[in-house]
């Protein structure tokens, strides 16, 4: 779960909408309304859209401190817009990665990423992984992510076993994990590589026997 760091509407086209307004859900009396949105209490998934990569390259993808503590791979800054970005890769992993839209759903606005990744399917089991826009970071939306992906990944996608891997000091994304349920299950010593020395890193997991946690 990321850290906080300013947004940016550098590379947008001209004259355009506030960024705000161009990722709301759709009005609730549009046909089909309920039918597009995966529902939590705070956080609905939905696919992603072409404005919603727009303002992931903008807010997400250039945030250097976030980055380098939330993606293996090398940072390396990338022009929103480019043919380089992740966000804007084929298609070809569609049975492996599940991305979502995570949209709050008090306001409408577009309040994040959310994806269920590395699917296997001969031992149902995946990971999941989030990521906020600066402007809804602390604001208790990130638990509610997770338990809509659970939902996804157990009720939808029929899944045994659900798993986070972060960093052992991302404090946001374990007290989300746990919140939605997920137990600590061991630490990974000095695994990542994160602006230049090596960080611990930690798996929690979730089982569908365990799901949803008593009292939800």
């Amino acid at each position: 779960m990321p850290l906080s760091y300013p947004s940016s509407e550098r590379g947008l086209h001209r004259r355009p909408l506030p960024l705000a307004d161009r990722a709301r859900l759709p009005s609730k009396a549009s046909a089909g309304y309920e039918r597009q949105v995966l529902h939590g209490e705070l956080i609905g998934l939905r696919a992603r859209q072409d404005s919603d990569i727009e303002i992931f390259e903008n807010e997400l993808l250039n945030d250097v401190e976030t980055r380098v503590r939330s993606d293996g791979r090398p940072w390396r800054p990338i022009a929103p817009g480019s043919a380089h970005s992740p966000y804007r890769e084929s298609d070809e992993r569609g049975e492996v990665v599940v991305p979502f839209s995570a949209v709050e759903l008090a306001t409408g606005e577009l309040a994040g990423e959310a994806m269920l990744w590395g699917i296997d399917l001969h031992n149902r089991n995946a990971h999941i992984g989030l990521s906020l826009r600066p402007a809804f970071r602390g604001r208790h939306l990130g638990t509610d992510t997770v338990r809509v992906l659970c939902r996804y990944g157990f009720a939808i996608r029929g899944l045994y076993r659900l798993q986070v891997d972060t960093l052992a000091d991302n404090d946001a994304m374990i007290g989300a994990a746990t919140r939605a349920g997920f137990v600590p299950e061991g630490a990974i010593r000095e695994a990542a590589w994160v602006d230049g020395r090596f960080a611990d890193g930690v798996i929690l997991g979730l089982l569908a026997t365990e799901w949803p946690p008593a009292g939800r």
